[in-house]
């Protein structure tokens, strides 16, 4: 099944592809329409958007799908319901698709369900406490965004369609446009996982790898990010945008914060990824919606490989994550460590990788932009921040001896698993150029002074710097005296909102509902109802038994009054 899915998955993303360079040249958008029933009066229609945007993305989706499917038939070998895990992966596929071409509010909550269902159906598909816990946490969190978008159905009853593309230019300055796009707004940030819905997206973590390189970075959590894009009118227009960019901006610096403190290589990754959605989520709060599309298409093929190249190491080293156990793989694991840091170098922004062109471009797009000081110093320091968490990582996993005992299974010969790395590892290395070509018409020549020019690499390269520094075992007593221990646990629990979203939501409840059940329950329904019923009862049979026992003249008359009793009844019948 692993290998007819991913034949169809990539003929299917080719043909989008060349279908999207097709649009592309020729400026072409097809807005389909297609009748499912009508019936007298009434008929029920579908509507499908294909422009370059929906079926570049398209095309980039099942393309890593294709690829993840390729590298779970090594991956997930020793689970015997991988067919399961197929069909999981393909149905999350099919309802992203949805999402994608749907220019229908109602066809996207459609798909946008289909992604938290599936998404949490896999998240528990290792079955444990703390997978259901994080299960819980995600759909939970996502059930927020559902409601939302359905209360933006239910506005759009002002319309005289669901098919918001048609009232966006049109209405972009009426209230009910701006509380639209208010939901949609609080829809996507759920589903992309910004500030204050952030916790669920480390949670998540707990899924097998081959998921958490598909829908945990490069698909699910950037179908907000593209619900946004098309909605890019109303953001620019309104106060939604600078909400927007405060909160992702915070999201970006909260994220590259915590995982500078954390040890779990699956987390730190998925601490990246919340870091680029941030970057992602403001740049398009400015207005830039080509750039945020162009860093989300790229930021998919190198954090799709990065998860990969973790799991492939995961598998290695007996599935343990704590980076402080790995050390030297880059002698044991050559190829797989050789992705791993190209995967790195492009998240950080190395030159001409995937990741430089789009990084690049919205850093000094930033530097020409009319935002305050705060915004500013956001974006860069947390560009500094990805920096140093992947040097920091790169120094824990690569560098010195292995940590995890003398004996060890270490091995680079995952083949099939490796070729699915070395599929993204190629994209990862042309995919920025590439792009940057096809999305922008002409080449954009940003003209800034000379320190402005020289920011983004002065602050990419102290902020390696610092990565390096902070992991050397020697001066890591240093390091802790420097901090004190609450401010640690603070910066390294990102900000406390693991808890914020879970025990300060059920604090309250749980009380009250101790002091209900202790109340009603267990209190007044018990004296009244069934315990009081049952005292009674139990009292009454104690006197008669007293009376049977002790007296055999009451017992043979009470038999005898039974017995004539019972003798008129049948008289009477």
């Amino acid at each position: 099944m692993c290998s007819i899915s991913f034949i169809n998955l990539i003929s299917i993303s080719l043909t989008c592809f060349l279908l999207s360079l097709y649009y592309l040249l020729n400026n072409m958008v097809y807005f389909i329409e297609w009748e499912v029933v009508s019936l007298n009066s009434m008929s029920i229609v579908m509507t499908f958007l294909f422009d370059w945007m929906s079926l570049l993305f398209m095309s980039f989706v099942l393309m890593i799908a294709s690829l993840v499917i390729f590298y779970s038939k090594e991956y997930m070998e020793s689970d015997e319901n991988i067919n399961r895990f197929i069909m999981l992966v393909l149905m999350f596929v099919l309802s992203m698709m949805l999402l994608i071409i749907s220019p229908n509010l109602v066809s996207i909550l459609l798909g946008w369900d289909g992604l938290g269902l599936v998404s949490y159906c896999l998240v528990i598909y290792f079955q444990n406490i703390k997978s259901y816990n994080a299960g819980m946490l995600t759909a939970l969190s996502n059930r927020i965004g559902d409601v939302a978008l359905l209360l933006a159905i239910a506005w759009m009853l002002n319309y005289g369609s669901w098919n918001y593309i048609f009232y966006l230019e049109v209405m972009q300055n009426e209230f009910s446009m701006l509380m639209i796009g208010s939901l949609v707004m609080l829809a996507a940030m759920t589903k992309s996982a910004q500030i204050p819905f952030s916790s669920w997206l480390p949670a998540a973590m707990a899924a097998p790898t081959p998921v958490s390189a598909l829908v945990h970075s490069s698909t699910l959590v950037t179908a907000g990010v593209y619900l946004l894009i098309r909605f890019n009118i109303v953001l620019s227009t309104s106060w939604l945008g600078q909400l927007l960019l405060l909160l992702s901006g915070l999201t970006m610096f909260m994220a590259g914060l915590g995982a500078n403190f954390e040890f779990d290589l699956k987390k730190i990754i998925a601490l990246s990824t919340l870091s680029q959605l941030g970057l992602m989520m403001s740049i398009l709060s400015m207005g830039f919606y080509k750039l945020a599309m162009f860093h989300l298409l790229t930021h998919a093929l190198f954090k799709a490989l990065l998860f990969m190249c973790a799991g492939a190491i995961i598998h290695n080293m007996n599935n343990s994550q704590d980076i402080r156990l790995m050390g030297g793989l880059s002698i044991h694991m050559p190829l797989t460590s050789a992705c791993f840091n190209v995967s790195n170098l492009a998240l950080c922004g190395m030159p001409f990788l995937a990741g430089f062109y789009s990084k690049d471009m919205i850093l000094e797009i930033v530097s020409i932009s009319n935002i305050n000081m705060f915004s500013f110093f956001l974006y860069f320091f947390s560009t500094g921040l990805t920096v140093s968490y992947s040097f920091r990582l790169v120094y824990y996993s690569m560098t010195g001896d292995l940590n995890c005992g003398s004996l060890n299974m270490l091995n680079d010969e995952s083949w099939v698993m490796l070729r699915g790395m070395l599929g993204l590892l190629f994209m990862s290395i042309i995919g920025g150029s590439m792009l940057n070509w096809l999305i922008f018409p002409f080449p954009y020549m940003i003209c800034l002074p000379g320190y402005l020019k020289m920011l983004t690499l002065f602050v990419c390269i102290v902020g390696g710097l610092f990565g390096y520094l902070i992991s050397i075992s020697n001066l890591y007593s240093l390091n802790k005296s420097l901090l004190n221990y609450n401010l640690t646990l603070f910066l390294g629990s990102m900000w406390f909102m693991p808890y914020i979203s879970t025990y300060s939501m059920i604090f309250y409840p749980l009380i009250y509902g101790q002091l209900v059940v202790k109340s009603f329950d267990q209190g007044w329904s018990e004296y009244f109802g069934g315990q009081h019923l049952y005292y009674k009862l139990s009292n009454y049979s104690k006197t008669l038994f007293l009376m049977h026992n002790n007296s055999l003249k009451i017992y043979l008359m009470l038999f005898v009054f039974w017995i004539m009793i019972l003798f008129s009844f049948l008289l009477f019948l």
